[in-house]
């Protein structure tokens, strides 16, 4: 039987977790009221103890919170991305009000992420269509990135890159940018449907994922984007989100309006690995722990987040990273 916690928040409807880089036990989660539809927005810091998950703060703000992104240089400060078009700073150790707000996109910021490598970057998606890069203190914007036809749902660094990301949009593209250049390097038509994530691998430069509308994940090399590596079928409704793991090359998660989280090996020709079933509404937050090996946590419509090992990532069934 797998092991998992749960920490419950009332009326409080999951939309992106992500553990801290620098405490294993530490995880934020952004949450909306009313589904994200109108209300106010919730940034949960939580810790994992020994017999389940405590809050550690509670951070309010006047809209919908859609993502969030720890900083990776100081381990108190988190970015968040909310319904009025902003970015929010939020300092753990000073939870009244956010250290500093950002509004320059004209509608719903549903992505932000911190770079890991080179300079320490924020990147911003929208559904303004327009995607942004910030300096830490989220001062003025340094660079607007235009270019895709449709609301942008994803933003992510490249682990390996320094100054590149990838970003994922309703118009079914996922595109590849230089922030020293601005300009878009690549772009792939992805899916025939809206693409509500994408991921990098985090051991090989080239390889990306995407999750669709179209109920399918597909790994894509960007040596040869005219078909994907592989497309992963399963999921009976959308992909909310993909990640890849950071622990085995060919291995990644999803997790889908069908209130599923599947766990996938793209080099198998099976390559669902297992499908987790433990929540009774769509599943939009997923993240890999990237101090504890195999864990996983993900947050839900349920207004619940959960931590858990799956079976199938101990099981020696798929090729470990080098």
């Amino acid at each position: 039987m797998m092991m998992m916690k749960a920490f419950r928040s009332p009326a409080r409807h999951g939309y992106a977790v992500e553990v801290s880089p620098f405490i294993p036990s530490r995880l934020a989660c952004a949450a909306s009221q009313n589904y994200g539809i109108a209300g106010c927005g919730t940034l949960l810091v939580l810790d994992e103890t020994e017999t389940g998950i405590s809050l550690v703060r509670s951070c309010e703000w006047g809209d919908g919170l859609f993502d969030v992104a720890w900083s990776e240089a100081n381990e108190h400060i988190l970015v968040a991305g909310g319904g009025d078009g902003s970015l929010q700073l939020w300092d753990t150790a000073n939870h009244n009000a956010p250290l500093r707000v950002a509004k320059e996109h004209t509608q719903e910021v549903y992505a932000v992420d911190w770079s890991q490598i080179g300079e320490n970057l924020v990147v911003s998606g929208s559904w303004d269509f327009t995607a942004k890069v910030w300096a830490p203190d989220l001062g003025q914007s340094l660079t607007t990135f235009r270019g895709h036809e449709g609301v942008i749902y994803s933003t992510i660094w490249s682990p390996h890159i320094p100054g590149c990301f990838a970003s994922a949009s309703g118009d079914g593209t996922v595109r590849v940018w230089d922030v020293k250049s601005g300009a878009c390097r690549l772009a792939i038509a992805a899916h025939k449907a809206e693409i509500l994530s994408c991921d990098w691998c985090k051991y090989d430069q080239n390889v990306l994922v995407t999750g669709s509308v179209d109920c399918s994940v597909c790994v894509w090399d960007q040596r040869n984007v005219r078909q994907p590596v592989n497309q992963l079928l399963g999921h009976t409704y959308a992909i909310r989100r993909v990640k890849f793991s950071p622990f085995s090359q060919t291995v990644l998660a999803s997790c889908s309006y069908d209130f599923t989280v599947r766990f996938w090996d793209y080099s198998r020709n099976q390559p669902l690995l297992e499908t987790v079933e433990h929540h009774s509404e769509f599943v939009c937050g997923l993240d890999f722990n990237l101090h504890v090996r195999n864990q996983v946590v993900d947050c839900s419509w349920d207004e619940t987040v959960k931590i858990y090992s799956p079976a199938c990532l101990s099981a020696a069934t798929h090729t470990a990273a080098p």
